[in-house]
């Protein structure tokens, strides 16, 4: 018996499961476009980052900017949210349509939007695996022993202490998605490279030219640091607790989609506040078991899907957004103990 037998009591194993709880979903109604939903969350984004672009310009060459900076980088990550769901196709039917959108709101925030795609669909074809989830292979992060022994020099040292590193860390996270879709569409990584490299080439010649025109150097400068380093948190922070600390899936497992998704994702409990701030993704279990529903509709569909698993036996994780960030911790330094005592 495979060790990952033991997650997966209660219905017997395959796709049986999951159609039952499909056809449920789809009955209530869920799987349904919310386009007018989506249309006024896309006006309020835009109208906030039109907002933040004013303030800029009417502060001038001011440290009072560092505010805009913060600001910016909350928009920013909502402009991403909705590229996220874009990527999903949850917000129109069609595939050209969603396309429109995400490329919009990568070249908004600066982000490859076909990278984004080959990447997180991955993740979600294989959540948590420890060798086909790109979201566990972390240059500076160990998420299993194994990937810990594997570390060597400062990489290592990092690991060691990956729990107290892990959100200092994400001040880098923004640099990080800048430079890994600079790196993919340049390297021939995506579908549509040429739009790709106008748009980025657009986001940086703009955001650049708007900060230096407008911001001495070192204010200039200082404004950039705070921006992309909120923006990084804030992204990190967003989806970090999302499947960090539960179960790593190893090669060979026997789990069927539904298990899949369900034991190796965790949700957020928190209400409507939560769910703006984390863009939805608080309803991790959801939205990997049917990633194309629209966001408003993942809160009514957890009341469907937690009561299938628990009337079948399968475990459903969820706690608070505090107490997320410390099963999160908790895994990172339980993973870089044995390099602590190692010499």
């Amino acid at each position: 018996m495979n060790s990952t037998d033991a997650l997966a009591p209660g219905l017997p194993q395959g796709q049986a499961g999951y159609a039952d709880l499909s056809r449920s979903v789809r009955a209530a109604g869920l799987l349904d476009r919310r386009r007018h939903h989506y249309l006024g969350r896309i006006v309020l984004n835009f109208l906030a980052f039109a907002v933040g672009g004013v303030a800029f310009v009417w502060l001038g060459d001011s440290w009072w900017q560092l505010f805009v900076a913060a600001f910016l980088a909350l928009v920013f990550t909502q402009l991403a949210f909705i590229g996220h769901d874009a990527g999903h196709k949850q917000i129109f039917r069609g595939r050209r349509a969603n396309d429109v959108t995400g490329f919009v709101h990568g070249g908004l925030v600066g982000l490859s939007y076909g990278w984004w795609i080959a990447q997180h669909t991955q993740h979600h074809a294989n959540p948590n695996h420890e060798t086909r989830d790109p979201d566990v292979d972390i240059p500076v992060l160990a998420f299993t022993l194994e990937q810990g022994h594997a570390k060597r020099g400062v990489v290592r040292w990092i690991a060691k202490h990956q729990a107290f590193l892990f959100f200092p860390l994400l001040l880098l996270e923004g640099l990080s998605l800048h430079w890994s879709s600079i790196r993919s569409v340049w390297g021939g990584g995506v579908r549509k490279p040429r739009l790709e490299k106008v748009l980025l080439v657009l986001h940086f010649a703009a955001y650049l030219t708007a900060v230096f025109v407008v911001l001495s150097p070192l204010t200039g400068i200082v404004f950039v640091l705070v921006h992309q380093c909120l923006w990084g948190v804030y992204m990190g922070c967003s989806f970090a607790p999302n499947h960090k600390g539960m179960p790593t899936l190893p090669e060979g497992h026997t789990l069927d989609f539904l298990r899949r998704q369900v034991l190796t994702s965790r949700n957020v409990r928190g209400g409507p506040w939560v769910d703006f701030a984390l863009g939805g993704l608080n309803y991790q279990i959801e939205h990997h078991l049917f990633p194309n529903m629209p966001r408003p509709n993942l809160r009514h569909a957890q009341v469907i899907v937690q009561d299938f698993c628990l009337r079948h036996g399968i475990e459903y994780a969820q706690c608070g957004l505090l107490r997320s960030y410390r099963y999160v911790l908790e895994h990172l330094h339980a993973m870089g103990a044995p390099l602590r005592v190692s010499r």
